[in-house]
């Protein structure tokens, strides 16, 4: 089971200070004594992601609401399939169904891309990785999503690898002097580097950082940049980036690359369409 990221409690907490404010004054109007139970229905196959949060919005909402899970993180689901079944007080159940359905609709939909990707790619070798593209403030819940859709992190922000870009290329006056650079201040951190031509390729793999980015190469140059990696008998591992289709990603991971990494996965994001029936009984 993957690790769930330890600041969801956090995300829930603001997702319903959000939604809720001082007090949901329609289920208000709910006798106190309501109960209610239901299923959430997926309308579309999805790849099912955000368990963790959808129980921690009914656990801070009222810990008495109960949720059976009929498909797990990471699982396939069937259009009219059963994800989850519910019971408990209908007041807070009421309260957190749109915010439970958020993480779920939101969530599933970036693992659900990410597995299209890692389908469309499978037996290449090649490894989807996500980006720094994500929603503000959700970024470790899209991170493991993409992992529930099989794909891999890049970097969690700007702390934990080095990635060298052009204007940071520009302000050490070289590849090379902004590779030794990271080397020389972070020598435990993975150096990566972004390159835009088979000139800077080649630049670079001298330097030896830990990956070089291919940005907006052609297959060509892709094919290219493998062979002239290989014939340095490097350990550079090469990502290739960059408007990136699933129409197109199967032929990039052919060329040979280690990763790709996809903007999409995390930033275009078309929610799952989850639906949740409820049925009233007495209090």
């Amino acid at each position: 089971m993957l690790e769930l990221p330890a600041d969801l409690a956090s995300q829930v907490e603001r997702a319903l200070r959000e939604d809720v404010g001082a007090g949901d004054v329609t289920a208000a109007l709910v006798p106190a004594a309501q109960q209610v139970r239901g299923a959430v229905v997926t309308r579309e196959a999805a790849v099912l992601c955000g368990r963790g949060w959808a129980e921690e919005t009914f656990r801070q909402l009222d810990p008495r609401v109960r949720l059976s899970w009929q498909a797990a993180d990471g699982g396939r689901l069937n259009p009219g399939q059963e994800i989850l079944r519910i019971a408990g007080p209908a007041r807070p159940v009421l309260t957190g169904e749109r915010t439970a359905l958020n993480f779920l609709q939101l969530l599933s939909s970036t693992a659900t891309a990410t597995r299209r990707y890692v389908d469309a790619i499978a037996g290449t070798g090649c490894r989807i990785l996500d980006t720094r593209k994500t929603l503000p403030g959700l970024r470790s819940a899209q991170k493991y999503a993409v992992r529930c859709g099989g794909g891999d992190n890049h970097r969690m922000g700007l702390y934990d690898q080095v990635l060298i870009k052009e204007n940071h290329i520009a302000a050490a006056g070289s590849i090379s002097g902004a590779i030794q650079a990271a080397r020389a201040s972070t020598p435990q951190i993975t150096v990566e580097v972004e390159v835009e031509s088979l000139s800077e390729l080649k630049e670079a793999l001298e330097a030896r950082p830990d990956i070089v980015m291919l940005d907006e190469f052609g297959r060509a140059d892709l094919e290219a940049a493998v062979a002239l990696n290989r014939a340095e008998g490097s350990p550079v591992k090469l990502e290739a980036s960059g408007s990136v289709s699933l129409e197109h990603v199967r032929a990039i991971a052919e060329t040979g690359v280690d990763f790709v990494s996809i903007g999409a996965l995390t930033k275009h994001v078309r929610a799952v369409d989850l639906s949740m029936r409820l049925e009233f009984g007495g209090g």
